[in-house]
């Protein structure tokens, strides 16, 4: 289900399935210690691997700096992995693991994220338009992958993605990722965000980057002909 784009599922379903059985495969999934992986609420310098035989020691982790959700989130219920629907922009892959912090940095199965962003313009979708938004459902080892583009800046913010965790029917937890000013600048450099002129330090003019950007910056690489990043977001 999470690669099929074409496929679209009610979050609100998948939740209330997560009531029953995704309960079952939360207590499976914490009945042994988590793999080795990179910090909760730490980039991950790589994409996350599977979990360990038992007998790992379990990793030391943060929670993840929340954020408000800001004017722009819209629930769609529409779960799929390539959120682009054709825009044009760098491309760039995001991977997730979200982890119970309380539980040992356990991974999540079966939770909901929402991804939501600007595009290249740094305008966002609005109305009956959904182009760059997103809802993943976490497997058995917490993780969820997206496919979309760097996003554009605007309104003097350090370019970012908003994502929203639903561990279940009741609670969620918001956040956003940043990007290294030296990435964005040779992003905005290549169309179509050359339309545009680039602000010469698109992080540091936002106080937000400058109380977060520490812990929520993502650690990307090259992927092709866009980036990559992985990330493990520890949740209460």
């Amino acid at each position: 289900m999470a690669e099929n784009d074409t496929h679209r599922t009610s979050r609100r379903a998948v939740l209330r399935a997560a009531g029953t059985a995704g309960a079952a495969a939360l207590a499976a999934a914490c009945s042994g210690p988590a793999g080795t992986r990179g910090a909760a609420g730490q980039p991950s310098a790589s994409a996350p691997r599977p979990p360990k035989a038992s007998g790992t020691p379990t990793p030391a982790c943060v929670l993840s700096t929340e954020a408000g959700a800001g004017p722009y989130y819209v629930d769609l219920d529409r779960v799929r992995s390539d959120i682009t629907e054709g825009l044009g922009g760098v491309p760039f892959r995001l991977d997730l693991t979200v982890v119970r912090v309380s539980a040992g940095c356990r991974p999540l199965p079966a939770a909901t994220v929402d991804v939501w962003h600007a595009d290249a313009s740094g305008a966002y979708s609005t109305g009956k338009a959904a182009f760059l938004r997103g809802t993943q459902v976490t497997d058995d080892a917490g993780r969820c992958v997206f496919r979309t583009i760097v996003p554009g800046w605007y309104a003097g913010l350090a370019p970012h993605i908003h994502f929203k965790v639903h561990p279940d029917a009741r609670t969620e937890t918001t956040s956003q990722f940043f990007f290294p000013e030296d990435l964005l600048l040779k992003v905005y450099a290549r169309q179509p965000y050359a339309r545009r002129r680039a602000p010469e330090h698109p992080n540091q003019r936002d106080s937000r980057y400058r109380a977060a950007g520490a812990t929520m910056t993502l650690a990307a690489s090259p992927d092709g002909d866009g980036y990559r990043a992985a990330y493990t977001v520890g949740i209460a």
